[in-house]
């Protein structure tokens, strides 16, 4: 089997790579992230222009019809430049769903406009007191009229602060009781009724808290909304562990470039078999991270959206991406956590990707618990 990217792959990876490390340096990164947006309008110009945007969604809605071979090139690059755009939680994740779940006509309304940049989203699901993999949704979503009004709070909601609207999981009301079947619902963010208070995360990044006091709601109705989150879940996942292999990779080549550049007792540090080791100990890391990555990623190419694939590669990313940043720091000494040298920021954005739908140990509890579902298990 081939699992080298063929030349529509490539060449869509290397224009996604000249756009990013054309705009972003670490100067031109902490200039940015710094605004109140925390991420460039220009850029976002850009890459909807080169329709990266637009990869995931049907040529129908909008979009490329790509697969997740492109998606994940695309986050490669991303991860490699730390770029602070929010594509997968503005635009393909929020998409994603409202292609698989809703109307023709509601896809028509807001596909087409994430697509083009001229309108953000975000998936707002998780609550307070939330720990992956469970999600209680004890936001209702009462009928009011011809639509709901919905009653809750969502926290965190990445990159909600700058969303246009928000695409909500909530629990039909039954009789007033709120136990009825999870929906997925689209919210004005702007609507009466929604509140947002938006944070920083360490990792540059944005997010905020919504509450929803019987804001006004459109039921996303097509299809299977249970299927809709798993699929949405596993397709993130497996899109983090792509942008983690790229931040890793980097991260990487800071190191090893330091370590070739620094001198210590008159000869550069790369000189020093220990150091030679443990970088080596770093790229075969790498190595097995990306090498999961693509396994999460074929298997999704392939039609089989499988948690436990998505699990296992979280899993080896995770692993992977905790020593890898440490040794970076240890290696380059007090400059790895300065905020003027680029290896911190590596390593932050790997912690927060850690964090995200799981950690490791959260992973290797999932799947521990699945040990019983297998006939054999095979040690050697």
């Amino acid at each position: 089997m081939d699992f080298e990217l063929n030349e529509e792959q490539t060449m869509l990876r290397d224009t996604a790579h000249d756009v990013l490390t054309k705009f972003y340096d670490i100067e031109k990164l902490r200039e940015v992230t710094a605004t109140d947006l925390g991420w460039s309008r220009d850029v976002w110009k850009s890459l909807a222009e080169i329709g990266i945007l637009g990869l995931p969604f049907s040529e129908d809605d909008g979009g490329m019809g790509a697969g997740p071979e492109e998606v994940a090139a695309v986050l490669g690059e991303i991860g490699r430049s730390l770029a602070p755009e929010p594509v997968l939680d503005a635009v393909y994740v929020p998409g994603g769903l409202i292609a698989e779940t809703g109307s023709a006509e509601q896809r028509a309304q807001y596909l087409p406009q994430l697509a083009s940049g001229e309108l953000l989203a975000a998936f707002a699901h998780t609550e307070p007191g939330d720990r992956w993999p469970s999600a209680a949704v004890s936001t209702t979503a009462t009928a009011s009229g011809d639509g709901y009004v919905l009653t809750g709070r969502k926290n965190p909601v990445l990159h909600g602060d700058c969303a246009d609207v928000l695409v909500v999981t909530a629990r039909i009301d039954a009789q007033g009781q709120g136990q009825g079947e999870i929906g997925l619902f689209l919210v004005d963010a702007t609507a009466t009724g929604v509140s947002r208070t938006p944070f920083r995360t360490h990792d540059m990044r944005r997010g905020a808290q919504v509450e929803l006091q019987e804001a006004p709601a459109t039921r996303l109705a097509e299809g299977d909304v249970a299927a809709a989150l798993v699929r949405s879940e596993v397709v993130t996942q497996v899109a983090l562990c792509a942008e983690a292999v790229g931040a890793m990779e980097e991260s990487l080549r800071f190191t090893t470039e330091y370590l070739k550049q620094r001198k210590q007792f008159g000869v550069p540090l790369a000189k020093f078999q220990t150091l030679t080791q443990r970088a080596a100990d770093m790229y075969v890391l790498l190595e097995q991270a990306r090498s999961m990555s693509l396994y999460a990623t074929v298997t999704l190419a392939d039609g089989d959206v499988n948690p436990i694939v998505a699990s296992r590669a979280k899993l080896q990313i995770c692993r992977s991406a905790r020593k890898i940043g440490q040794e970076a720091i240890q290696m380059h000494g007090g400059i790895g956590i300065t905020a003027e040298y680029p290896v911190g920021h590596y390593v932050s954005r790997l912690l927060a990707i850690e964090h995200t739908l799981g950690g490791a140990s959260e992973h290797l509890r999932t799947l521990s618990n699945q040990i019983a579902d297998y006939d054999k298990i095979l040690i050697g």
